[in-house]
């Protein structure tokens, strides 16, 4: 089978990067890549949608500034060394904003994930994530999403952090990118429970039991620490055993999307080196 994976690119460094990163994650799989560059004529997406029609100046400029850069990105990749004839490159350029073209074009080619950067080439210092990568974890509910920092390394990970409360039950669904990666990476998932009460309740106890169903024929360790914030807790784990990557499962409005929520993202630093897969509680 073939894996289907969408690249969104804005020709930034921190987009390459990623692009490098989900070659090198699927350097064993057969896996069609999807290089998409969304473009609009004026930082100010609603004005070029009203404004900009197909044949004006403003339009065409805008259009063969993306096509020239995905045809430069695609003959960097197409032409090194490190070419893997397991993959297949198509470029797709859109006129549009980010969000809405990233859906369509996931529905509509089927796509299974989508790896990005963390932020393109406008991005603030200031802010761990930019305000594209935040809105497509967040808006793109039927597809996972990985984040790529710009000081990632590219290798495969040896340890995937899955922090959980194991208060919801799992779904086989929503964690088979996990345990694929985890699959294919021969990476432990580290699951990481943060303390609230000095003894797991029953349900807890048959939520873990289920996991550990759904993690069969991958290495997974279960670890504790104390009442920490989510935030807290998670940077000291992965800091403290140079994790690789964290794996959320995203539940609407709760709990990942308060840690991606500014301020609070401004205090926590393990993401600015490790990708973050953002999963989908299909449940919402």
């Amino acid at each position: 089978m073939r894996h289907k994976v969408l690249l969104p690119t804005d020709f930034s460094k921190n987009s390459i990067r990623a692009i490098n990163y989900a070659r090198e994650l699927y350097k064993n799989d057969h896996c069609d890549f999807y290089l998409l560059n969304v473009f609009s004529a004026t930082g100010n997406i609603l004005e070029s949608l009203l404004n900009m029609e197909p044949g004006s100046e403003l339009y065409e400029n805008a259009k063969l500034h993306s096509e020239n850069g995905l045809a430069t990105v695609f003959d960097m990749i197409t032409m090194s060394d490190s070419y893997n004839p397991k993959h297949h490159f198509e470029i797709i350029s859109e006129f549009n904003n980010v969000i809405d073209a990233v859906i369509q074009i996931v529905d509509k080619k089927d796509i299974e994930m989508i790896v990005m950067g963390t932020k393109g080439e406008t991005h603030s210092r200031k802010t761990a994530f930019g305000s594209t990568a935040i809105y497509i974890m967040e808006k793109v509910r039927n597809c996972p999403v990985l984040v790529v920092p710009e000081n990632a390394k590219i290798e495969l990970p040896k340890e995937i952090v899955f922090p959980s409360s194991y208060r919801n039950h799992f779904k086989r669904r929503e964690l088979i990118h996990l345990y694929d990666i985890a699959k294919k990476s021969n990476a432990n998932i580290a699951v990481l429970h943060i303390k609230e009460e000095d003894k797991l309740d029953e349900e807890q106890e048959e939520n873990i039991k289920l996991l550990k169903e759904i993690l069969t024929g991958v290495s997974y360790t279960f670890h504790t620490l104390p009442h920490y914030s989510i935030q807290t807790a998670v940077n000291i784990f992965v800091e403290s055993r140079s994790s690789d990557m964290v794996a959320f499962i995203n539940k609407k409005h709760t709990f990942f999307g308060s840690i991606l929520s500014s301020p609070m993202v401004k205090e926590i630093s393990f993401h600015l080196n490790v990708p973050i897969l953002a999963m989908h509680d299909l449940r919402n």
